[in-house]
């Protein structure tokens, strides 16, 4: 095995692991608002509030994107779910960026490029 590709391939692999990590921290958030708004929740006591506060920055640029869904005090946030989406996408960006960056050898480079036609 190449020291060099050994040596290069452990901080991607922790960079991916960062990056899977906040994403799933940020999609709980999310999934707790998400439920919390689907089932009323008292927005006074102070988990609700807690969740609510945290995840509004992440929420908000995609609030006014779609009209929010009102049924005798349960709220259908379709804007979480979106941003769930969106989240995720990004990470997945993220993510195959990092691992472009990776060194490849020439059998494995000619072997993708012969994958992708």
């Amino acid at each position: 095995m190449d020291p060099y590709v050994a040596s290069s391939t452990k901080p991607l692999y922790r960079g991916t692991q960062i990056v899977w990590y906040i994403l799933g921290i940020l999609e709980a958030l999310l999934a707790f608002r998400f439920i919390l708004k689907l089932l009323g929740a008292n927005t006074g006591a102070g988990f609700t509030h807690f969740i609510y506060a945290v995840t509004y920055p992440f929420a908000e640029p995609f609030i006014a994107v779609f009209r929010t869904s009102r049924v005798a005090g349960s709220v259908f946030e379709w804007t979480t779910l979106l941003a769930m989406i969106v989240y995720w996408l990004v990470a997945l960006a993220i993510i195959r960026l990092l691992t472009m960056s990776k060194s490849v050898t020439t059998p494995e480079a000619a072997q993708k490029l012969e994958g992708q036609q």
